[in-house]
C-alpha cells in the first residue's frame, strides 16, 4: 500500500432534481457559500481556478482545479487537481427516487499529496487524513442539501 495514494468514493442522496444539483456543483465559485471547508475560490481562467480548503485538521490546502469533463447530459463534472493535491475529482449526478425528483451523486477522487509535508506525514497519519476527508465530504453533502433547500451554510452545520 502506498500511503501517499488516496482513492475516495462516496454517495450523496439529495432531495433535489439532478439539474439543480449539477448546477450547484458546476458553480465552484459558489462552494464557500455552502461548503464550510472551502474557504476561498480564486478564478484563473474560464476553466481553471484555485480553491483554498481548511478542514478539521489545522492545515490549509491550495488546490488548482482545471475542468477535464463537463457533460450535463451524462451528469458528469470532472477536474484535474494540482498544487497541494495532485490527481482528479469527479461528481456524477443521476436521478433518483419516484419520478427522478431526487438525485444520487457519486463522488470519486484519486489523489496524491503535492505538498512535501503531507507526503512525509502520510505513513503515520494516513488514517487521520482519510477521516479528515470523510468529515469534509459529510459536511459538503449536508451544506449542499441545505443550500438546495434554500437554507444557509450555518443552518447546515449546527
Amino acid at each position: 500500500m502506498d500511503p501517499n495514494h488516496y482513492r475516495f468514493r462516496g454517495l450523496w442522496h439529495l432531495p433535489a432534481p439532478p439539474s439543480a444539483v449539477y448546477a450547484a456543483l458546476e458553480d465552484v465559485a459558489g462552494y464557500p457559500r455552502w461548503w464550510p471547508e472551502v474557504r476561498e475560490v480564486r478564478r484563473r481562467g474560464p476553466e481553471a481556478g484555485d480553491v483554498v480548503i481548511r478542514a478539521v485538521l489545522p492545515y490549509r490546502l491550495v488546490i488548482g482545479l482545471e475542468a477535464r469533463r463537463r457533460d450535463p447530459a451524462a451528469g458528469v463534472l470532472e477536474v484535474a487537481m494540482s498544487g497541494d493535491l495532485v490527481g482528479w475529482t469527479r461528481f456524477t449526478v443521476a436521478p433518483e427516487g419516484p419520478g427522478g425528483r431526487g438525485s444520487r451523486v457519486l463522488f470519486e477522487e484519486d489523489a496524491r499529496p503535492g505538498k512535501s509535508l503531507l507526503r512525509r506525514l502520510a505513513l503515520p497519519l494516513h488514517p487521520v487524513f482519510r477521516a479528515n476527508h470523510a468529515v469534509m465530504m459529510w459536511r459538503g453533502r449536508r451544506g449542499l442539501a441545505a443550500h438546495l433547500a434554500g437554507g444557509e451554510r450555518r443552518a447546515a452545520n449546527r
